[in-house]
């Protein structure tokens, strides 16, 4: 595959790893290393297979995690020698619990200067009807989509895999039939827009498309809330960032 997406990944490998912590309800302070391991080698793969630029730092968490994997997995007699010794995990652990904090400070300090910003507006007229609310949807991030990627890649026929494939799809040509779609419609359920696919080449470069008209600003890619369904809608609403959803939600 040729085409490369300049996405600009603003989630670093931290983000990740608090993700997959969310994702799978791990206890942050007792991470399972091998697991983990496993699932954030499985997500770089997958960023290396979409052509997605990597930053080093998360092949250093790679290596670092790789590092505290072989350290757990000491034989009995080694094991105890390094008992009074601190927990290989205690160090990330650590970095990962600031990180967190320093994530929520960050959403509370936006939080209050939109709601600033809210105070001066116009004041809406008495006589003007006032509209209900609308449902608010919060911006998914690189790790939801390419989960739903992976997801949608289990899912697809075996058979398909090994089919010979001409170049029957584009990215450009996705793109063009993705806006096409969303003239008709308001919303795309991504998991639809994946399982209406033909073979694993389609979802591919479907998922690259949408990649693409999300950097383009064209799109975005929105949630009801955390590990929600995601949806498809061009980019014309008021989406809550990514790295406010955690807050909002606990509102």
């Amino acid at each position: 595959m040729s085409y490369k997406i300049k996405l600009e990944i603003f989630e670093g490998p931290l983000d990740l790893l608090l993700y997959l912590v969310k994702k799978d309800h791990l206890n942050i302070y007792d991470i399972p290393i091998s697991a983990i391991t496993e699932q954030y080698l499985k997500y770089l793969e997958l960023m290396r297979l979409l052509n997605l630029n990597i930053a080093g730092e998360f092949l250093v968490m790679a290596a670092t995690l790789m590092q505290i994997k072989s350290k757990m997995l000491l034989p009995a007699e080694e094991e105890a020698k390094e008992q009074e010794q601190e927990d290989p995990r205690a160090e990330l652990v650590k970095r990962l619990l600031e990180y967190e904090k320093f994530k929520e400070i960050a959403q509370d300090l936006r939080r209050r200067e939109q709601n600033q910003q809210q105070v001066f507006k116009r004041p809406v007229p008495a006589e003007k009807e006032i509209q209900p609310e609308k449902e608010v949807y919060f911006e998914a991030s690189l790790f939801d989509l390419i989960s739903a990627f992976s997801q949608a890649l289990k899912e697809a026929p075996k058979e398909l895999f090994y089919e010979v494939i001409k170049d029957e799809f584009t990215v450009a040509e996705k793109i063009h039939k993705l806006l096409h779609m969303l003239l008709e419609e308001e919303s795309i359920d991504l998991y639809d827009l994946f399982a209406k696919a033909k073979n694993k080449m389609e979802i591919i470069v479907t998922f690259l498309a949408i990649l693409e008209l999300i950097r383009l600003g064209e799109i975005v890619a929105r949630q009801k809330g955390l590990f929600h369904k995601i949806e498809i809608t061009r980019n014309k609403e008021n989406i809550v960032p990514y790295d406010r959803r955690n807050k909002t939600e606990n509102n």
